[in-house]
């Protein structure tokens, strides 16, 4: 059912092939220019520019148009893709797959004005510059949408916007220059009404940048994740994205796909630290064996094996449903990838840095940042708890229990 169609077999071979030869041997020359100060780095310019010359560039968007730079691929053909961009945390941005800017023009796609759409989504599908995406606050549990503090209220022809935010990924970021932000457009309303989108230049009078978060005391260089604050920020009426309340139903649609890129470049990574311990294993010894001979080293690779593939069937199902039937009913399947995927990316992280011992746990292998990447994949977009509670309830809903009684022998 979810064998990949030859389209994508053959995107997913060319990426792989440009990924093998130009991205993942300029790796060292990227993180040397990253942390030399470079926002983007020169050699991720070149590559990039490369990417976009070979028509690799924005397959993550099935709904590009005929007049949209890229190559259009579905949810299911692009999940090999975004394998392959997983296993370097800065590959997407070459091709321009990556988060927050896919799921952000994803939203622009189906929700913007003509207007919105020439200021902002078209320089983002040309790479022109970046976006953020503003949810999450730091005084309430932002899982639950009708937490949210922040305001936007009408002023005349303008919307005013007030509150904090953090973990908007990116919006510290120097190219970054447009943020979506989610807020309480009328605390009246029914739950699910509430909230509103709206689009803030990221220079404008009142948007401040707090702080550049570390997570587990380490900050990325490719996705900042910064707290900020919007005091008396005011942007025309014109800015706000969809109606008035639509902001929760317009977030579930962004959710989706972002949640699938998400799972398979996770996925990516997970078979990078799998070839890792099987390289680190069949070249250590202890105590006149070599690591690879000892039961637990088997076990190890083993469940590794076993548990990824699984995940990958598990997120190909998904992503065959949305492209099918939709976000909506493939909800169940969306956050079971989110918690099947975050649980076994930690387990394969931990195995790694286990098996590499106290190299594990240094910035030597990708294996500590891995673990903590993993660790905190099961807090971002929704912790496990809110979808175990969704796949439960669904689960409830689907079951036919009429019968069950002639399973029982009391």
């Amino acid at each position: 059912m979810f064998e990949l169609p030859a389209k994508a077999i053959a995107v997913r071979d060319e990426v792989e092939a440009f990924f093998n030869a130009r991205v993942l041997p300029n790796n060292k020359v990227w993180l040397q220019q990253a942390h030399a100060g470079q926002s983007t780095p020169e050699i991720e310019q070149t590559l990039r520019a490369e990417a976009r010359e070979l028509g690799l560039w924005n397959m993550a968007l099935p709904r590009l148009s005929e007049n949209e730079p890229g190559t259009k691929l579905s949810n299911l053909e692009f999940a090999a893709v975004a394998e392959v961009l997983g296993r370097l945390e800065w590959a997407s941005r070459v091709f321009n797959c990556h988060a927050p800017d896919v799921p952000n023009m994803e939203l622009l796609q189906l929700f913007a004005t003509q207007q919105q759409t020439e200021q902002w989504l078209n320089p983002l599908l040309e790479g022109e510059f970046g976006s953020a995406f503003a949810m999450t606050e730091p005084g309430v549990a932002s899982s639950d949408p009708v937490n949210l503090e922040t305001t936007i209220v009408r002023d005349g022809d303008e919307y005013v916007i007030n509150g904090r935010k953090w973990f908007a990924s990116n919006a510290s970021h120097a190219n970054t220059e447009l943020i979506i932000l989610v807020g309480v457009t009328d605390a009246k309303e029914k739950k699910s009404k509430r909230q509103s989108m709206i689009l803030i230049p990221r220079h404008a009078a009142g948007v401040e940048v707090v702080r550049n978060l570390p997570v587990f005391e380490h900050q990325s260089v490719t996705n900042l994740h910064p707290e900020l604050t919007f005091t008396d920020v005011r942007v025309p009426v014109e800015n706000l994205l969809g109606q008035p309340g639509e902001g929760f139903a317009m977030g579930q649609a962004r959710l989706g796909p972002a949640r699938l890129h998400h799972c398979m470049r996770a996925i990516g990574e997970c078979e990078v630290l799998i070839s890792l311990m099987l390289k680190r294993s069949t070249e250590r010894t202890t105590f006149g064996k070599r690591v690879d001979e000892y039961s637990s080293t088997q076990e190890a690779i083993s469940l590794s094996r076993i548990e990824i593939d699984q995940c990958r069937l598990l997120v190909m199902q998904a992503a065959h449903l949305i492209d099918t039937v939709g976000n909506k009913v493939a909800r169940k399947q969306i956050s079971m990838i989110k918690v099947a995927v975050a649980r076994v990316y930690q387990q394969i992280a931990d195995r790694a840095v286990q098996l590499y011992g106290a190299k594990g746990v240094t910035d030597d292998t990708p294996a500590a940042r891995a673990f903590a990447k993993a660790r905190a994949f099961r807090i971002y977009d929704g912790p496990d708890e809110v979808h175990l509670q969704t796949i439960a309830r669904l689960e409830a809903g689907e079951q036919s229990l009429d019968n069950l009684q002639h399973y029982l022998y009391e």
